[in-house]
């Protein structure tokens, strides 16, 4: 049994989001995942392997292609649930994100989500972790 990512209950996502691409966080590379909230489902997009405004090239390249209607960042925690440096680091990507594109960008503990990518074998882990955080925002959407 997994231990999927936790969305917050309390989180309102308008019914018109429909599209949403998602994001893996890393300091080197970021994994990338596009679904919709019809087929509850989400597909790998590959990995952005870069860094300060060359990553956000990508993503804004990524945004065009797919015009997602908000986006979903994993923001990772300690086991226990506690904050440490990469969730803040996660917390400051998603508010840039928010700044340079006007969407709305919607967090997800994304606790176990490569290692669980690993587990299935997954070619590129940062992608698939993306996913697997995408696909449990989703399912949680009414």
């Amino acid at each position: 049994m997994s231990a999927a990512p936790k969305v917050p209950t309390d989180m309102v996502v308008p019914a018109n989001q429909q599209t949403f691409l998602a994001f893996d966080y890393g300091l080197k590379r970021t994994g990338v995942a596009v679904g919709n909230r019809l087929m509850k489902s989400a597909t790998p997009q590959g990995t952005i392997a870069a860094e300060g405004d060359a990553r956000f090239e990508h993503i804004a390249k990524r945004i065009k292609e797919w015009q997602p209607d908000a986006l979903v960042i994993g923001v990772p925690t300690h086991p226990d649930g506690g904050e440490h440096e990469n969730t803040l680091r996660a917390r400051k990507f998603g508010r840039q994100l928010r700044g340079r594109f006007g969407l709305s960008v919607y967090e997800v503990d994304e606790r176990y989500t490569t290692t669980e990518a690993h587990s299935y074998g997954a070619k590129d882990a940062d992608a698939a972790a993306a996913a697997i955080i995408l696909e449990q925002f989703l399912r949680s959407l009414p």
